[in-house]
């Protein structure tokens, strides 16, 4: 069963990125990997379409903290988050734990938030961009 989600995130991922013409090859591979780690890792909490828990866990969909907020963003997947933030102007002060990923993981798994549910991002989040990020 496992497989067969994993299938059908990628090919949704794969599917929806042909009508991005800013999205290159090198993203798109990164974002069906991120659709994988979101799955794994972040899925129970930010829900399986990005749009959050009201009053517990923040939108991904459409999310402006994610937009205005690159290095914070990367920062709270890689080290965790506590504390108050503001997305979509709604204030969230709850805790993020550390999930443990490498560099590669949090640098995919932001390319597939970054450029899923409305956002738009289409710069790629790479590895050595994520190893510079300290907490």
């Amino acid at each position: 069963m496992k497989r067969m989600i994993a299938i059908y995130v990628f090919l949704s991922v794969m599917l929806s990125c042909k009508s991005s013409p800013q999205q290159t090859p090198e993203l798109k591979e990164s974002m069906a990997r991120g659709a994988m780690v979101y799955e794994d890792f972040c899925m129970n909490c930010h829900m399986p379409n990005g749009e959050g828990v009201p009053n517990a866990f923040p939108p991904l969909a459409s999310a402006d903290y994610l937009m205005n907020k690159r290095l914070e963003s990367i920062r709270a997947v890689k080290y965790g988050l506590s504390g108050e933030i503001t997305v979509n102007g709604q204030i969230y002060n709850s805790t993020m734990a550390a999930l443990g990923l490498s560099d590669v993981e949090v640098a995919d798994v932001m390319n597939y938030v970054l450029n899923s549910w409305g956002n738009a991002d289409g710069k790629i989040v790479t590895p050595s961009e994520v190893s510079k990020i300290e907490p």
